[in-house]
């Protein structure tokens, strides 16, 4: 048997893989790099997603900043939007109402405790960067992935924007030192900006800004809060932006949250910055792709970057590798009391259906104010931990089979529709690397497992030679048949959730 004794082992053995390979060249001897278009097309047409993040599998994104600063505010990923709505003087309110008089009542009107007051309250005073991404590595993750910028305008790095987390707040550059932990941790880097909501979100504190004050930064005040996406000023703002992220921090991957100066109104700058990105990329490494460009165009060639399908899932085995970007928290950004509706075998069962279908697992953890990580996300990463410490060879590394799997469960493709319903024991996915099939069955047996796409005959050709279990010694029986495969339920499972297994075909040498 395969012992498995390191996640974070296997993540860097992982990030080390294919690191020798022959580009052409032209007749001088050079690498031939391509340029490539800012156009959908040229984009289809050259963009390869490099190995390291096909073979990583995991990754955690971060939200964090401050959003997190009090820890009393009600959950909700949009308080400091909705604190600013007009509250009724009678009448049931709604969601957005709620929060704004929750907010009066605890801090008072808006138009004297606005947003920025929030800012010096949120010190990460005791974050320590060293040490969540050495538990990050420790329980399986290739990638992390710290939004740079939330739809609130406030920068978590030390940027050329004066609200940002050097000048205030922590007095730290937080991306800097997201990165420093990365590289030392042998992980790669990746940054999230979200930039592009900010003129309309902070719609309802306009009313409260004096110009020529910081705030009128702040609040985006220079652009139209409904016609931003058409004003020049803008998009070249947007984009200045993020090059200072890709310029400053040198990312592995750039996501970009939604929409994207267009072509129609935005002098193509979307598709500029991402191309430039790219090619950077492709200089910087003679032709060879090695960064991720992710965001969430559904109307877009898939082939053009890497999908984020955000809170989302797949039918089925897309034909390009994506992201399934989950979060733990149960808010995106950190609050006292929030749930995450989604249980541990809920979770562990989606990543591997995930991963079946050509997806990739991103985790979302969202820090307290004080930089420390809740206890409730952290079993969910141990969790994640324990069942790779078990199943690491089925996964990293691994591709998707001819058939993702079997069972009752249906998943619907697309996004905000992840599933938060149990899987059985009859839910089985593939995987496949190295010529051996993976089977994972996603729910703890009680019985024998009886696997109906290895029948004699069906999918899997020709004889079985061996089955494994992963992270067992224990020999297993098993017999196939024109009904299907059946593994008699194992005497002791070596995971509480998942149990995979290693199946040799007979022409595996």
């Amino acid at each position: 048997m395969r012992s498995i004794k390191s996640i974070g082992a296997i993540a860097v053995l992982v990030l080390s893989l294919l690191t020798s390979i022959s580009y052409p060249a032209d007749m001088a001897g050079a690498a031939v790099v391509v340029e490539i278009e800012p156009t959908l097309e040229s984009m289809a047409a050259n963009y390869e997603v490099p190995q390291w993040f096909v073979d990583g599998k995991i990754g955690i994104w971060s939200h964090w900043g401050p959003m997190s600063a009090a820890e009393e505010l009600p959950p909700g990923a949009f308080y400091a939007r909705f604190m600013y709505t007009e509250v009724p003087d009678s009448g049931e309110l709604n969601n957005a109402q709620t929060k704004a008089k929750w907010h009066i009542d605890h801090y008072g009107h808006p138009s004297e405790f606005g947003w920025e007051k929030f800012i010096p309250l949120f010190k990460a005073e005791k974050w320590d960067p060293d040490a969540l991404v050495k538990l990050f590595k420790d329980n399986g993750a290739c990638f992390i992935m710290p939004v740079a910028c939330h739809h609130d305008n406030f920068d978590m790095y030390d940027s050329s924007h004066p609200w940002n987390s050097v000048n205030m707040g922590p007095k730290r550059d937080v991306v800097g030192q997201w990165k420093a932990a990365a590289v030392k941790h042998g992980l790669k880097f990746g940054v999230s900006t979200h930039l592009w909501w900010s003129p309309g979100y902070w719609r309802g504190a306009r009313k409260y800004q004096k110009e020529g004050t910081l705030e009128w930064k702040l609040f985006n005040m220079d652009y139209s809060a409904s016609g931003y996406a058409s004003q020049d000023s803008w998009n070249e703002h947007w984009y200045d932006r993020c090059w200072e992220i890709i310029e400053k921090y040198d990312p592995d991957m750039f996501n970009n949250d939604c929409p994207y100066p267009s072509k129609e109104k935005g002098k193509n700058l979307g598709l500029k910055l991402f191309t430039d990105y790219l090619n950077r990329d492709l200089k910087e490494n003679d032709g060879k792709q090695t960064v991720v460009l992710s965001f969430k165009d559904a109307d877009a060639d898939r082939a053009a970057f890497t999908y984020n399908m955000e809170r989302g899932g797949s039918g089925v085995i897309q034909p390009e590798p994506w992201i399934w970007a989950t979060d733990l928290s149960g808010s995106w950004g950190y609050r006292k009391g929030a749930v995450n509706k989604m249980s541990i075998p809920v979770m562990l069962g989606n990543a591997i259906d995930v991963i079946s279908k050509n997806g990739v697992a991103m985790l979302n953890v969202a820090l307290r104010g004080d930089g420390t990580l809740p206890e409730s996300q952290e079993a969910y990463l141990r969790a994640f931990g324990d069942m790779l410490r078990t199943n690491a060879e089925g996964i990293y590394g691994s591709r998707p089979w001819k058939i993702f799997g079997e069972g009752p469960h249906k998943t619907t493709t697309g996004r905000q529709g992840e599933n938060k319903n149990e899987y059985s024991q009859q839910d089985i996915r593939f995987t496949t690397k190295d010529s051996y099939l993976y089977a994972f069955v996603l729910a703890k047996p009680t019985q024998d497992i009886v696997i109906k796409t290895l029948a004699t005959g069906g999918a899997l050709e020709g004889e079985i030679k061996s089955i494994t279990m992963l992270g067992s010694d224990e020999k297993i029986n098993w017999s196939r048949s024109i009904e299907g495969l059946t593994i008699k339920l194992p005497r002791k499972l070596p995971g509480d959730i998942v149990s995979g297994f290693r199946i040799t075909p007979s022409n595996n040498k």
